[in-house]
């Protein structure tokens, strides 16, 4: 009995505390201040040699006006933006009209080993020449739509620029796509203009610039710009914006209605290739 009163008092809050551990020393009797004071230092702190690189946002353009979008050796590139370059009947009526009677149909394209794809649009083409692009070609055709020929006319006189030829593209939904690239065909003659003129849905286009040769084709430090183009908005893209950008419109996961793209450019013959004699 004498022994479990003993274990009870010890186990009270009366009991007395337990000794504490000695704490460590060192030669000369003093104490240890922390684990990390024991043994040889086998860390130090050096500045990064390169400096820490930080990916740059994304930058959005919606009010109208003219953008210098960068500055280079070949030049400057420009974007001109005019939302409500049509009025919203003009846009719904020409929306209608186009997508009832162009003779849309879906181009096949290929890689550089060769291997077919189609393309995730409907597109057609007007002009005296015809136009090649991803290694497959479409015919030249000069019979212009009538309201395609009113909107070629309304945009030269916006822009003061002559279009000779123009490419259509129809995105039935938010699955089309087009996907990162450059107009800079030698059809197209060097710094080539191009006004993009939007009926339908929303859908953003985005640019990213094309990184220096240092980079080796790395793309993740570029500037990067979106522009939301809505229902009857014409964006020009001038100047090296074709030398120095890519643009694409990219898939979206959402509802999305057809919106179609008119892009006027100017063409210019293929120079020949020399025979292999």
């Amino acid at each position: 009995m004498g022994d479990k009163r003993q274990r009870a008092r010890v186990q009270g809050s009366w009991a007395k505390p337990l000794p504490k551990p000695a704490r460590p020393t060192v030669s000369g009797g003093q104490p240890v201040t922390g684990p990390w004071n024991t043994g040889p230092r086998t860390f130090e702190f050096h500045q990064p040699t390169n400096p820490i690189r930080v990916i740059p946002e994304d930058k959005t353009i919606e009010e109208a006006g003219v953008y210098e979008i960068s500055q280079g050796p070949t030049g400057v590139s420009r974007l001109r933006l005019l939302p409500r370059f049509l009025t919203m009947e003009e846009a719904d009526w020409m929306l209608a009209t186009l997508l009832a009677e162009l003779p849309w149909s879906q181009k096949t394209n290929y890689g550089m080993m060769g291997g077919a794809y189609e393309e995730p649009r409907l597109t057609c083409w007007y002009g005296e020449l015809p136009y090649t692009y991803s290694h497959s070609t479409l015919q030249a055709n000069p019979q212009w739509h009538p309201v395609l020929t009113t909107l070629r006319q309304a945009v030269e006189r916006e822009t003061s620029h002559t279009f000779n030829s123009l490419l259509c593209n129809l995105y039935r939904d938010g699955k089309d796509s087009i996907a990162w690239h450059s107009d800079d065909e030698s059809s197209l003659g060097p710094h080539p203009t191009i006004a993009s003129l939007s009926l339908g849905d929303t859908r953003v286009f985005s640019l990213r610039k094309k990184p220096p040769p240092e980079e080796n084709g790395d793309y993740k430090y570029v500037e990067k710009l979106r522009v939301p183009l809505s229902h009857g908005t014409l964006l020009v893209m001038e100047g090296c914006t074709q030398d120095d950008w890519q643009h694409q419109v990219a898939k979206e996961y959402h509802d999305r209605g057809p919106r179609i793209n008119l892009t006027f450019r100017t063409t210019y013959p293929e120079p020949e290739q020399p025979s292999n004699r």
